[in-house]
């Protein structure tokens, strides 16, 4: 592994001030998880419980994204910490800091910026060889098809009880648009917003996106809502990660959202 960088910064522009060569690692974010598993393994000391890629990983459990156990992290005598600014609280991040733990701190709302950042945090930080991964992941989505000429509009249902959809500037919803979905709101004022259901109904979409996470959408929870629409149900995980998922996700989220469009035997 290379020598220790000269403070290198996170996606936020916060400091990282790493006093040693990155050699323990804990992940709070199950994309990131998977992505340093996938490049050097023998990095990870620790992960969420909801870090569930790779399978099998054998690491520490240090609790969930929103509520990890800062003692346990701690106690691992991490090199280095890496987070989200959406999946993971800045008060845990603060009381890591406050205990002498470099964290790096991911913010990603679009497929470019997650290759940029993904590269920063592996190489840079890290101080590892840029993974093979990476490179197939660009070339992947630097030859996905676009889909439609003229692409039915869409809503994208991230929650139910309340409704919460796909609003503007989100990674997923980047996603989506180079695979030709157009979002009816991508000009909310908000991320993430709270829409009722008779005014999504009353939006006219032409289909459905419905991700598997953050919420669980099936067959048979939540295209119900939407009688006469066709729904497109898509891997959250290949929607929603950014790391080796990147490489598999445009042929399998173009699959699934033209299983909607055309049926199974289209």
């Amino acid at each position: 592994m290379a020598s220790v960088p000269s403070t290198p910064t996170d996606d936020l522009g916060h400091p990282v001030p790493l006093t040693r060569p990155v050699r323990r690692v804990v992940s709070l974010v199950p994309s990131l998880t998977e992505a340093v598993a996938a490049t050097a393994p023998e990095l990870l000391v620790g992960a969420t419980d909801w870090c569930t890629h790779p399978a099998g990983l054998a690491v520490a459990r240090i609790g969930g994204t929103k509520n990890p156990d800062t003692a346990a992290i701690t106690a691992l005598r991490p090199d280095l910490v890496i987070a989200n600014e959406e999946e993971n609280r800045a008060p845990d991040l603060a009381a890591l800091r406050a205990a002498g733990i470099p964290v790096h701190v991911t913010a990603i709302r679009t497929l470019d910026q997650a290759f940029g950042s993904l590269d920063r945090l592996l190489t840079t930080v890290c101080g590892l060889p840029r993974p093979a991964w990476l490179d197939r992941a660009e070339a992947a989505w630097a030859a996905a098809e676009p889909g439609p000429a003229e692409p039915r509009p869409a809503v994208v249902p991230i929650w139910r009880r309340p409704w919460m959809v796909l609003g503007r500037d989100t990674f997923a919803g980047d996603l989506l648009a180079r695979l030709g979905v157009r979002n009816l709101y991508a000009g909310h004022p908000e991320r993430y917003p709270a829409v009722p259901l008779p005014e999504l109904r009353a939006a006219g979409p032409g289909l459905l996106v419905l991700p598997d996470e953050p919420y669980r959408f099936t067959a048979e929870d939540g295209p119900e809502a939407f009688p006469g629409v066709p729904a497109a149900l898509l891997s959250g995980r290949h929607l929603t990660w950014y790391g080796p998922s990147l490489v598999e996700a445009p042929a399998v989220l173009r699959a699934q959202l033209d299983r909607a469009v055309l049926g199974p035997a289209g």
